[in-house]
């Protein structure tokens, strides 16, 4: 029973590393069986794989570990909780092991029938005697911990000498100088192309090529076979969706084989609804290095009208802002309370990989959306994007609406009626003033009457209450919302739209591998092996960062923007420092928002001809309420205004924006003088005052202020400040909490102006 005591006192180790190895862990000595002492250490179960993982890459020895043997208990039955009681057990061995296939080697009885085939491409061939090898243990007592016990971690034979890797002469010149299997990068890459259409052929000459112009195969990587590129074609091409002729059944059936894809799942009964999260092992990487102290925005309704359960989207912001979409849920209700406990289990996986991952913002795109479990499991300010009513209004008025004049007045009256909503300077009411207005054009007041007008309140309350997200997130947006449609809707049999195991089949293949290929550095090479409607460009915003001042011309209601590619065409805009801008291009034709519209309306916003942004209205507004904060706070409230005024001057160098200029509003003259007056009253020390401005510039002037969604340094300047009050004074915690609230919400709404 001492044994299990020292066991069961063990911390339980989570490093915070995609992947780890035993070098990251701090191991015990143990008294084990047999008089030996067993060398233990204890990590989650769900981090077992990153383990095996990160062992298996090994700088001085390449390898992989495959399991060698297994047992588990059944999960229907129950059982005792005894101390030493597991329920799996597993045993992980060096792939180079534990036979030898070398000449003298020694090979298990088992093994010593094994007729070579001629083309050698079994594992049994690559054996060379290795001895390391580990056990992992889940014990009933504590499920959700891993035991490992690891007492041969050396890459060794029975003699003690190397047998495979740079250290072992002997196999200089063969494939044990490197690891047994291809990497999972590599596997992806080639899955990924295949799926998407790139033959086998096309595969192995550029994979060639770039072996030979590296001066040939320096790793296991390099020595890719066709055979082995011939056979994963070949299983994709054999494989088929509908596992059984019941969808409920199949879609059961794939989730059991694909475990590890699969964060939720309920299955269909009387009593709760069907729910299914899907996210992938790179799905979830991409959420770790691009979600925290960043946004994370949701696409909740795709394919409602032609799937048979709509596909709720969580999405990321690469380097470019382009979206990457980290997990799929598919239900047919995304806006009810059962979305806590997928929200929880998502979180719950993050979390266990890496403990510290925060998001600094939630961006929903539904009014109906659950705020509270929002703000619960993800402890973050929520933002609201309108880009889908936009989206759909435009549509349906270029499609209802021939006439030109006719559609730039009515998006002309849409974009006054939101712009004042959320300004609160209007109410839903404005829109039944659109309607009367616009009777010479039936067919879209008939369809604003039928579609919008029952939920339109609930929109214009979403506007009000809750801060607007920036253009450059809408057009992400917008842009991922377009390749889910063509790498998603585009089967010539449309019966398939109503199997959910056909969904959950073509995103886990083809829709993730182009959004894999997406990332790929080397995605150029194979570019234009594939539909052009489906690679992935720039989003609007960014393509409009590139067109330079000189090729936009405004004339009153009106401009122009010349082609970049094609000099002689020439785009026509109408209401140009509008969101609700009408435009002659064919993007815009479909109901996005187009580079030449936000090119426009960046150039009318420098030339003081429209407006400020309510979002940048909401920011300055957010510094007005964040200063206003109870006498009990002044601490806080002194460091948040510090930060506030580099976040400041930071804002007006990109933006060249003076506090002098009379068309900035009132609401930022307001900010500008309290904030002076503010800093005057500072209940502090010089010295210190100054130096907690200069960490919080630092804090902001370390990220350079890029163009990026991601709240990584305003942020971490707002959680220093907050952990310096907690540090320094005894406040009720309450007030701290909210202070943080709106300071990271102040930090939000600069990075979102910073981002338009």
């Amino acid at each position: 029973m001492a044994r299990w005591d020292q066991i069961f006192s063990l911390p339980v180790q989570n490093p915070t590393l995609p992947e780890f190895s035993s070098a990251d862990l701090v191991w015990s000595k143990v008294e084990g069986y047999r008089d030996n002492i067993d060398r233990l250490a204890l990590i989650p179960y769900t981090r077992v794989d990153d383990f095996v993982r990160g062992e298996s890459s090994n700088k001085d020895c390449p390898t992989s570990f495959h399991v060698e043997a297994r047992r588990r208990k059944a999960k229907e039955k129950t059982y005792k909780a005894k101390v030493d009681g597991i329920l799996e057990y597993i045993l992980y061995w060096c792939s180079f092991g534990p036979d030898d296939n070398r000449k003298g080697g020694s090979v298990r009885p088992c093994r010593s029938t094994y007729v070579p085939k001629k083309n050698n491409a079994g594992r049994p061939n690559s054996k060379r005697g290795c001895r390391c090898h580990f056990i992992v243990k889940r014990l009933i007592a504590e499920p959700t911990v891993a035991l490992i016990i690891y007492n041969h971690d050396k890459h060794v034979d029975e003699k003690g000498l190397p047998c495979h890797g740079p250290q072992d002469k002997k196999s200089a010149g063969t494939r044990a100088m490197f690891a047994p299997y291809i990497s999972e990068d590599l596997r992806l890459r080639v899955l990924s192309l295949l799926y998407v259409g790139v033959s086998v052929e096309t595969i192995m000459q550029r994979h060639n090529e770039s072996v030979e112009k590296q001066g040939g195969p320096s790793n296991r990587d390099d020595l890719l076979t066709h055979r082995y590129v011939r056979r994963l074609e070949r299983s994709i091409r054999r494989s088929t969706y509908e596992l059984d002729e019941d969808d409920d059944v199949s879609v059961s059936m794939w989730v059991e084989s694909h475990q590890s894809h699969v964060f939720f799942y309920q299955g269909f009964s009387e009593t709760e609804p069907f729910s299914l999260g899907i996210q992938t092992e790179w799905q979830l990487q991409q959420m770790i290095r691009f979600g925290n102290c960043r946004l994370l925005a949701s696409d909740s309704r795709f394919g409602t009208n032609k799937l048979k359960y709509p596909i709720h989207s969580l999405v990321v912001f690469d380097s470019e802002n382009k979206a990457i979409p980290v997990a799929w849920i598919i239900a047919p209700r995304v806006s009810s309370g059962d979305a806590y406990r997928w929200m929880r289990a998502l979180c719950n996986r993050v979390h266990a990989k890496d403990p510290l991952w925060r998001v600094a913002g939630f961006i929903v795109d539904d009014p109906f959306a659950d705020i509270t479990t929002i703000r619960d499991v993800f402890q973050c300010p929520v933002l609201f994007s309108f880009w889908r009513i936009r989206h759909a209004w435009h549509k349906n008025i270029i499609k209802k609406c021939p006439d030109t004049e006719t559609r730039v007045e009515i998006s002309r009256h849409l974009g006054q009626a939101v712009d004042k909503i959320c300004r609160k300077q209007g109410t839903a009411t404005l829109f039944e003033g659109l309607m009367e207005h616009f009777v010479n054009s039936p067919e879209f007041i008939e369809y604003f009457r039928a579609v919008w007008s029952p939920r339109i309140g609930a929109w214009t309350s979403a506007l009000q209450t809750l801060p607007l997200a920036s253009q450059e997130i809408c057009a992400a947006m917008e842009l991922y919302h377009y390749q889910m449609k063509c790498r998603l809707l585009n089967e010539r049999d449309s019966e398939a739209y109503q199997r959910t195991d056909w969904l959950v089949d073509k995103l886990g293949t083809k829709v993730h591998s182009y959004f894999w290929l997406d990332e790929y550095t080397g995605k150029d090479d194979f570019a234009r092996y594939w539909r052009e409607e489906w690679v992935s460009g720039l989003t609007s915003f960014r393509k409009a960062l590139s067109i330079p001042d000189s090729d936009v011309v405004i004339s009153g209601m009106s401009a122009k923007v010349t082609d970049k590619c094609d000099a002689n065409e020439v785009h026509v805009v109408w209401s140009p420092s509008s969101h609700f801008g009408v435009c002659s291009c064919s993007w815009a034709q479909k109901g996005y928002i187009c580079q030449h519209m936000i090119k426009l309306a960046q150039v009318c916003r420098g030339n003081r001809t429209a407006k400020e942004s309510v979002s940048l209205l909401q920011y300055y507004q957010a510094l007005v309420d964040l200063l206003h904060l109870p006498p009990g706070d002044s601490l806080f409230r002194d460091y948040a205004a510090s930060l506030a005024v580099s976040v400041e001057k930071q804002i007006n160098a990109l933006g060249n924006l003076p506090k002098s200029d009379a068309s900035e509003g009132t609401v930022q003259k307001q900010v500008a003088g309290e904030l002076d007056g503010e800093l005057s009253k500072m209940p502090m020390s010089r010295d210190r005052g100054r130096a907690c401005s200069e960490n919080a510039e630092d804090a902001i002037s370390g990220s350079e202020m890029e163009m990026d969604p991601s709240l990584c340094s305003t942020k971490a300047g707002a959680e220093d400040v907050t952990s310096t009050v907690q540090n320094e004074t005894d406040m009720a915690t309450e007030n701290h909490e909210r202070c943080a609230k709106r300071l990271k919400f102040c930090s939000t709404r600069a990075r979102e102006y910073v981002d338009e």
